[in-house]
């Protein structure tokens, strides 16, 4: 069966939609069928690509400009979907960025700052969406980050957020199931995305180079084909690329490698260095 016929006909909204993981999945699961809300705090971008998706015969998305930061602003994108749609059958926590730096160089504001959308970002979106999910017995999709298994130097931040997404997820699981409400978290690895050009505070620095080498880095299309599968099937968690499960496999069963690894990274400088300081 094609797990892409499970969201025909159903109502999904995303955060994050503007670009990447976000922007792909909106794309396959409007080739799918499925009635689409788009959030991110981009609003231009969200226009374009529901033009493009409508453009290929299936309905207009709605487009709700949306900061999981602020309070308030993804219940009345749950709002304007439900008025336009009439129910709300999935919903697709997927805003997030990364705050990166050597422990001594960030501040209590850095890692507030990563918390409040990667983190709290999450929970406002479930907390919104909730209410409706439970009415259609739907899903919730968490997309955390195989950081969430493993930290490396330099990204300690990002990490911790996506431990507590894992967490969360655990947690919720099980929760969630006695009202008929499937949780799948979603833990990729390198995905080829806006998300290494994002700076600390938030901002896109369009012109700066992906650090992370070409080859190890995963076609958003092939990724988002995999999100869309282990949601359909509702599955717990989904480990998103090859070497996602090779770094979890790392830290699972062979946990002296995993910290050789990260101490010779440490004494390189770490893994990467924040968007457009390099």
């Amino acid at each position: 069966m094609n797990p892409l016929a499970f969201f025909q006909g159903k109502t999904v909204l995303i955060t994050g939609a503007s670009s990447g993981i976000g922007e792909e999945l909106a794309w396959q699961l409007g080739q799918a069928g499925a009635q689409l809300t788009l959030t991110a705090r981009r609003s231009d971008l969200l226009a374009a690509l529901a033009q493009r998706i409508a453009a290929a015969g299936t309905p207009l998305p709605l487009v709700a400009r949306c900061d999981v930061t602020r309070d308030g602003d993804v219940e009345g994108a749950v709002a304007e979907s439900t008025r336009r749609w009439g129910k709300l059958d999935v919903v697709i926590a997927n805003a997030g960025f990364g705050i990166v730096g050597a422990h001594r160089d960030l501040s209590l504001d850095d890692y507030r700052r990563q918390f409040e959308t990667n983190v709290f970002g999450v929970l406002r979106t479930i907390y919104a969406a909730l209410p409706e999910i439970e009415k259609t017995g739907g899903n919730v999709v968490i997309v955390g980050s195989v950081a969430g298994w493993t930290s490396a130097p330099n990204g300690s931040p990002y990490a911790m957020s996506k431990f507590a997404m894992r967490a969360l997820a655990d947690a919720i699981t099980p929760e969630l199931s006695l009202n008929r409400v499937t949780v799948t978290l979603i833990s990729p690895g390198f995905v080829a995305s806006d998300i290494r050009r994002v700076d600390n505070q938030g901002t896109l620095q369009a012109g700066a180079p992906d650090p992370i080498p070409q080859w190890l880095v995963v076609p958003t299309e092939k990724a988002a084909r995999q999100i869309l599968r282990a949601v359909a099937q509702g599955r717990r968690e989904a480990i998103i690329t090859g070497h996602g499960k090779v770094l979890v496999a790392i830290e699972r069963f062979l946990p002296w490698l995993s910290r050789a690894i990260k101490r010779r990274i440490a004494a390189r400088g770490g893994y990467r260095s924040e968007a457009g300081k390099q």
